[in-house]
């Protein structure tokens, strides 16, 4: 097994066990012991802190991952590491500048609308320093090739954290504000942690020396930053949004958003290591490996990630049972957002590939049109569809913007994702669906899901062998 399929195994088992935790908090903990309103509002903090976290780490760790490779001498690398790591400083003592003498100003561009959440609003500036520096960090680790201990950092810790938490509370061993001080804490934990594992791994030397180009990576992260800016806003401007209408249905929304994120955990498993090699094909301008990269990726990514779709939204009715009856309202977000996920794994690592290309100044077109988009599309569709309406501009956003990034691959690199495999896949994956769609089972729910379950990986793994498609899985485990 190769270092890529290797390491992306052990990062889909931290992914793995991460969302079967966060399932529990977001179906099961957060409904039964902290509420609906609670819970929205922890999760509506937290996505404004994702906002924030792009103006803090200025698209660094971006950076990092694109120009590392392209060093070849130690004392350069060491320097990059030292730039990235202290330059953030100059944006934190910045921002709490602007905190300090225009608390008013901020709270009012928050899309907060109840006073009463006022105070909670310097734990969004302190979780947002936290994630900034534990992407550095992340990144750190990532282009020594050592993305296992970060990816279980970044992906389980969190929701266990939280997980431990709830249950705290519950046998009220604290209040909601000491909850909300604790998880603080628990960030900064978390980033102590990763900052001694990058240091164990590799302890840079001190030089009174920028890095070489160091003009060509503030503009690079320049130009990421804003497009991380723009990014976040894809990601959690609808939650923000939603906050801003009843708290209830931040929370009806992240539980069926975050049951579609599923479809998604093969790719963040993979991109987690895939990154820092596609960055190193393309600084020594390695045509054949960025091709197979690219059509491996897409086709192994959207075989995993299409198995995952079928279990998700064929046992959707039977598992809504399993939770309050009132998350249902969002059954047709996880339908919509789930698809909208597919196409974004079946592009494979196109995305890295742009953004550490020669095309990357691309990047910020995309994602300030993402945020445009977005933006027009939920004041536009939330109004009249409510959750629905969030879901409707998700997914037209992801449909439209992956689509011209395919296209600008074509067009720039005669590149393509594609191959004949990704035909046998989606007929596959929408032959077994319409098939298995009109099923219904009068067993508990639980048991419903097992036979289905059971039933559409026995099927789905049949159809699949029978078409070649694991001989595509055995060659990439075995060189990748």
């Amino acid at each position: 097994m190769g270092f890529i399929a290797k390491q992306s195994f052990y990062n889909l088992f931290s992914i793995g066990i991460g969302f079967l935790i966060g399932a529990i908090n977001v179906l099961f903990l957060y409904p039964i012991y902290m509420g609906d309103s609670r819970q929205g509002l922890v999760v509506g903090l937290l996505a404004i802190s994702n906002l924030i976290q792009p103006f803090l780490s200025f698209g660094l760790q971006h950076a990092l991952i694109k120009f590392y490779s392209g060093f070849t001498e130690k004392k350069e690398q060491d320097s990059l590491l030292w730039f990235v790591i202290l330059l953030p400083l100059l944006f934190i003592v910045f921002l709490w500048g602007v905190y300090f003498f225009f608390p008013d100003t901020i709270q009012e561009l928050l899309p907060i609308s109840s006073t009463s959440n006022f105070p909670y609003l310097k734990f969004v500036l302190y979780i947002a320093i936290s994630t900034a520096y534990f992407e550095l960090f992340n990144s750190w680790l990532r282009v020594h090739l050592k993305s296992v201990f970060a990816n279980f950092l970044k992906e389980l810790y969190p929701r266990l954290l939280i997980a431990i938490l709830i249950f705290g509370f519950s046998f009220k061993w604290f209040d909601f504000d000491q909850f909300m001080y604790y998880l603080l804490g628990g960030y900064y934990f978390r980033l102590f942690l990763i900052i001694g594992f990058s240091f164990w791994i590799h302890r840079p030397k001190w030089h009174w020396k920028l890095p070489s180009g160091w003009q060509s990576i503030l503009r690079y992260s320049g130009l990421i930053f804003l497009a991380g800016a723009a990014a976040s806003f894809i990601l959690d401007i609808d939650k923000a949004m939603l906050l801003s209408f009843s708290k209830e249905d931040v929370a009806y929304y992240s539980v069926a958003v975050y049951i579609a994120a599923v479809i998604e955990a093969p790719g963040r498993a993979l991109f987690q290591i895939i990154s820092p090699v596609v960055a190193e094909a393309l600084n020594v301008n390695n045509k054949e490996r960025i091709r197979q990269l690219l059509k491996k990726s897409s086709t192994n990514l959207l075989l995993i990630s299409g198995g995952i779709f079928l279990l998700i939204n064929l046992n959707l009715n039977d598992f809504y049972q399993l939770i309050a009856p009132e998350y249902q309202v969002a059954f047709l977000v996880v339908q919509l957002i789930s698809f909208g996920k597919l196409y974004s794994m079946s592009m494979g690592c196109l995305n890295q590939i742009i953004s550490n290309s020669q095309y990357y100044h691309f990047v910020l077109f995309f994602s300030v049109f993402s945020a445009l988009l977005a933006v027009g599309l939920n004041f536009y569709f939330i109004p009249l569809f409510g959750l629905l309406g969030a879901a409707y501009a998700t997914l037209i956003v992801m449909m439209v913007i992956n689509t011209l990034k395919i296209g600008l691959i074509g067009w720039k690199m005669e590149l393509h994702p594609y191959s004949k495999d990704t035909l046998k896949i989606v007929a596959c994956v929408a032959l077994i669906f319409i098939v298995f769609q009109p099923v219904s089972l009068t067993f508990s729910p639980t048991i419903n899901i097992l036979i289905k379950s059971s039933a559409i990986a026995i099927v789905y793994s049949s159809v699949v062998f029978f078409l070649g498609l694991l001989k595509e899985v055995r060659s990439y485990m075995k060189k990748a």
